[in-house]
């Protein structure tokens, strides 16, 4: 794992308590932020993130994310641009979000805990 991967998962775990990664077989690591906070609208208080960090982090960007596959809008509607999928590479099941950057990844600005912030970005937009 590189040093600016190492440190920016520490910066992760400073902010978000419980993550946990992973190296995977394809030289991706798989990153679980446990216990992320949902607002109102969803129908559990938080869920777990995963997200796969690909081998040329942090010159290739994030794209897409999973949260705990029960997890539903309010009254059991599946959230727009998500579906239940696999986790490449694991057994585990997840709610998948097609979701993607608005603007350019910038490798000497962006890191681990920005792209954190557009998932919880995400999330407060309950759809």
């Amino acid at each position: 794992m590189s040093g600016i991967l190492t440190m920016q998962l520490e910066q992760l775990r400073e902010r978000f308590g419980d993550v946990q990664s992973r190296p995977m077989a394809s030289g991706t690591t798989l990153v679980a932020v446990r216990g992320v906070h949902l607002p109102e609208g969803w129908s559990k208080a938080s869920t777990t993130i995963r997200f796969l960090i690909p081998p040329g982090y942090p010159f290739a960007q994030l794209d897409c994310f999973w949260a705990d596959a029960d997890l539903r809008l309010t009254g059991g509607a599946m959230p727009q641009s998500s579906a239940p999928n696999g986790i490449p590479e694991t057994t585990e099941m997840g709610l998948w979000f097609s979701w993607h950057l608005t603007g350019a990844w910038n490798p000497n600005r962006d890191t681990l805990s920005s792209w954190m912030n557009v998932v919880i970005e995400r999330m407060r937009q309950v759809r």
